[in-house]
């Protein structure tokens, strides 16, 4: 009898041994799922190129004491002495002594280079050396039936006899139908004129 028991708890103690490790021999499966997601949550960093914004073209008029006057296109990040450089830099005699040189071009910007001696038209002083006057520069201008001795002055080549000039010419015959019935007045030719064409107007 005691021998029977001996041999049937052996096949019991393998039976125990094996339930206890299969029992305690089981491991937790790998969670994966909360890697993924975050991986699905973090933000992909693009390339983006930063676009560097172009010069803008603008046009303005050099006139007056230059080499070769006229309107140049340049750019709006360039300066008024690229403007008179365009115009072939200054003639004999030119005063660049008010000229600001460092200012930046703006459009339908008019630059007047004065000879030395010259007085600086209003048109010209408002476009070239005050940055706050620029935008209204281009539409002031001289409008030669109603404007005074100072007025006119303040136009190249004219001095006080030429402004008398000019206000007796209008008072003898009339206001003046067009700016070119200015080379009517005595004193007045065509290369004054021509200093003058753009600066002046009739109403």
């Amino acid at each position: 009898m005691q021998q029977w028991m001996k041999y049937a708890a052996i096949p019991a103690a393998a039976l125990l041994l094996f339930l206890i490790f299969f029992f305690t021999g089981r491991s937790e499966p790998t969670d994966t799922t909360l890697p993924l997601q975050q991986a699905e949550q973090q933000p992909i960093e693009q390339d983006v190129q930063e676009e560097v914004p172009q010069p803008a073209s603008i046009v303005v008029d050099v006139k007056g004491a230059v080499r070769s006057p006229g309107v140049y296109t340049l750019t709006d990040e360039q300066r008024v002495i690229d403007a008179i450089n365009a115009a072939g830099g200054y003639v004999d005699g030119a005063d660049s002594t008010l000229i600001n040189h460092a200012e930046k071009l703006t459009d339908a910007l008019v630059i007047y280079v004065p000879l030395e001696g010259e007085e600086m038209p209003v048109i010209a002083s408002a476009a070239t050396f005050t940055s706050s006057a620029s935008s209204n520069a281009t539409s002031s201008l001289i409008n030669i039936n109603t404007a005074s001795d100072s007025d006119l002055q303040t136009l190249p080549g004219i001095g006080p006899s030429k402004a008398q000039a000019i206000i007796r010419h209008r008072e003898e015959n009339g206001a003046f139908t067009s700016p070119e019935q200015l080379t009517d007045v005595t004193g007045i030719g065509d290369k004054t004129f021509e200093q003058l064409a753009d600066l002046i107007t009739v109403k």
